[in-house]
C-alpha cells in the first residue's frame, strides 16, 4: 500500500477553520501518516501525467449498452428527482407534498423517509435476467446518492441499507446478480456534491407559522447524515472544504476495496483535485493487482478525459466521433420513480443507443423501479421491445467500432451545437449511422424509411468505402434486398416487409 502526499492548500482561519484543521488531521491518522492518501501500490499515480498512461479496456468498448438503477430511499414519496433536498425547500413543491403527508421537516425530515424504504417487491435476479434480455451487457447499482444514504454495508457510515431501510447489502446482491447473467458490474457515486446540495437540511422556514423553527438536519445528533455547515462560500456542486474531501476518498474507498466493482461513476468533473487523483489511481491499482498489472475496470466522470478516464455526459450525447471511448448516462424517465411520469419509447432509447455508438460512445440508461422494487407493465413492455430490437441487430452493435464517419442526414439541423441535458434529437429515416467489425459496415437507419434508401457515403466516388460492395442483407429479415453502388450514393431498395421497429439496419459487406 503506498500513501500519495495531498498538500493543503486552503486557508483555514477563525473558528470553523480551527474545527476543519482538527477534524482534517482526524481523518489524516486514520491512515497512520499525516497527510497522506492510502493508495493501492501499482502503474499509476496520483498526477495527470501517469493517468493519461490508462487505456479504457476492450470489455467496456465492446459492451455498448448498460442498465442503471438508480434507486433508494428518495423514490419513497413518488416524487421524483432530489427529493431529500426538494422537501427543505419552501417555495418548492417537494416541500409542499411532504408538510400534507408527513408533517414539518423540522420535526419528520429525511432521516424519517430512509426506513420508509423497504424494498419488499425487489427481485434482483428476475430483474437482472430481463436486463440481460433487453441487451445490457453491463449494470450499475447506486452506491450513494446526494442524500449521504449508502446502499452497501458500510463500516464507516451508519446511514446504510444494511443498517436501516431494507436491511439488505443492496450493492453486494446487485452484484451477484449481475455476475451470474454474466454481466459485468458497477457503481455510482454521488457523495462528492452531496456536502453542499443536502444543506438545505440546516436551514428552516423563512415565513410563515414554523417561521425560524430549524428543520432537522440542523440538529447535530443528525450531522452524520447532513453534514456539518458548510462554509459561506461552500457554494459549488463540489465542495471546496479539504474536510469533506477527505471524507469522501474515505467512503468511497470503502466501496471500492469492499466490493471491487468493474466500473466507477461520479456524477461530477473529476472530484477534488489532488484527492480525486489518488482515488483514481487507487481504484486503477487495486484492479490492476488482480490482473498481473493490467487494468480492465473503468472510471468515468462529467469532463473531458484525455484518455485518463471515461468522459461521461448526462441526458445528451456528443455531436461527433470522439477519439476516446465515453458514455450517456440517461434515465427512461424520472431518476427516481414520480408517479404519472412518462417514459421514453423504446424507439426512442433504440436511436440514442445507435446514434451514441456511432461515435465512439456506450449508453448506460437508468430503468426507474418503484420503491418497493418492481417495474411497472409499461417498463416491461420498453424493455421487451428493447430486447428484440437487440437480439436482431446487435451484431451491428456490440463489438463494433466507429467507421470512418459516424453518420450523414440529409437535412442540416438548426438545433446549434448538443450538450448535456439536450435530448430532442427527433430522428429520422435521412439520419444515417455507421459501425464496423471485422471489415464490415452496418448502416443504421433511424427512422422507417419511406422510399429508397439512398446512403451518400458509400457511393463508389465518395471517398470513403475504398471498395466495391459485394453484398447487403437487413439485420433481422431474411428477404433478399435489391440495391446498386452507384458513384453518388449507395441505392437501397425499400425493403416489401419491413421489421416492427422504427431503427432499421442493414449489414454491408465488401467485395474481394
Amino acid at each position: 500500500m503506498r500513501t500519495n502526499y495531498y498538500p493543503m492548500k486552503r486557508n483555514l482561519t477563525g473558528h470553523h477553520g480551527i474545527l476543519c484543521l482538527l477534524l482534517l488531521f482526524a481523518q489524516f491518522s486514520l491512515y497512520g501518516q499525516k497527510g497522506k492518501l492510502p493508495v493501492s501500490d501499482g502503474p499509476f499515480t496520483a498526477t495527470d501525467q501517469s493517468l493519461v498512461k490508462y487505456k479504457c479496456p476492450d470489455w467496456f468498448r465492446d459492451a455498448k449498452f448498460g442498465i442503471w438503477a438508480h434507486w433508494g430511499p428518495q423514490a419513497v414519496p413518488r416524487q421524483g428527482d432530489w427529493y431529500a433536498r426538494r422537501m427543505y425547500e419552501q417555495k418548492d413543491p417537494a416541500y409542499k407534498y411532504h408538510l400534507e403527508h408527513y408533517g414539518h421537516p423540522s420535526v419528520f425530515g429525511y432521516k424519517d423517509i430512509i426506513p420508509l424504504w423497504k424494498a419488499e417487491k425487489w427481485d434482483p435476479e428476475k430483474l437482472m435476467a430481463l436486463y440481460r434480455k433487453a441487451g445490457a451487457k453491463y449494470f450499475v447499482s447506486m452506491g450513494t446518492h446526494h442524500d449521504d444514504f449508502f446502499l452497501w454495508d458500510s463500516k464507516v457510515h451508519r446511514w446504510n441499507s444494511v443498517n436501516m431501510g431494507p436491511h439488505k447489502d443492496v450493492v453486494g446482491i446487485w452484484k451477484k446478480a449481475a455476475q451470474a447473467q454474466g454481466l459485468r458490474f458497477g457503481v455510482s457515486e454521488h457523495l462528492g456534491a452531496s456536502f453542499t446540495w443536502f444543506q438545505g437540511a440546516h436551514g428552516s422556514d423563512t415565513d410563515g407559522p414554523m417561521a425560524g423553527v430549524p428543520y432537522d438536519g440542523a440538529n447535530p445528533a443528525n450531522s452524520d447524515l447532513y453534514h456539518q455547515p458548510a462554509m459561506p462560500d461552500d457554494k459549488g456542486w463540489l465542495t471546496n472544504n479539504l474536510v469533506f474531501q477527505i471524507e469522501w476518498f474515505k467512503c468511497i474507498k470503502e466501496l471500492i476495496d469492499n466490493y471491487h466493482p468493474d466500473l466507477l461513476y461520479s456524477d461530477s468533473q473529476m472530484p477534488f483535485e489532488d484527492v480525486g487523483r489518488n482515488l483514481i489511481a487507487h481504484f486503477y491499482n487495486q484492479d490492476a493487482v488482480k490482473g498481473n498489472g493490467v487494468t480492465s475496470v473503468v472510471y468515468t466522470c462529467k469532463q473531458p478525459s484525455g484518455g485518463k478516464w471515461v468522459e461521461d455526459v448526462e441526458r445528451g450525447v456528443k455531436d461527433s466521433l470522439d477519439a476516446y471511448p465515453w458514455q450517456t448516462d440517461t434515465s427512461i424517465g424520472d431518476w427516481y420513480y414520480r408517479t404519472g411520469q412518462k417514459y421514453k419509447s423504446s424507439d426512442e432509447v433504440i436511436q440514442m443507443l445507435v446514434d451514441i455508438v456511432s461515435k465512439n460512445g456506450n449508453l448506460l440508461l437508468n430503468v426507474v423501479q418503484t420503491p418497493e422494487g418492481d417495474l411497472e407493465p409499461d417498463m416491461l413492455a420498453i424493455l421487451g421491445e428493447i430486447g428484440a430490437w437487440t437480439e436482431a441487430n446487435g451484431e451491428g452493435i456490440y463489438g463494433t467500432r466507429p467507421w470512418k464517419v459516424y453518420g450523414e442526414s440529409r437535412e442540416i439541423r438548426q438545433s446549434g451545437k448538443r450538450a448535456r441535458f439536450d435530448e430532442n434529437y427527433s430522428f429520422g429515416p435521412d439520419d444515417i449511422r455507421f459501425t464496423t467489425k471485422n471489415g464490415v459496415i452496418y448502416a443504421f437507419c433511424l427512422g422507417k424509411p419511406e422510399g429508397d434508401i439512398l446512403i451518400r457515403s458509400l457511393g463508389r466516388n465518395s471517398g470513403l468505402s475504398g471498395q466495391k460492395i459485394a453484398s447487403v442483407t437487413l439485420l433481422g429479415s431474411s428477404e433478399k434486398i435489391k440495391w446498386v453502388q452507384g458513384k453518388e450514393n449507395l441505392a437501397i431498395r425499400k425493403p416489401s416487409r419491413l421489421p416492427g421497429w422504427k431503427v432499421i439496419g442493414f449489414k454491408i459487406e465488401p467485395g474481394k
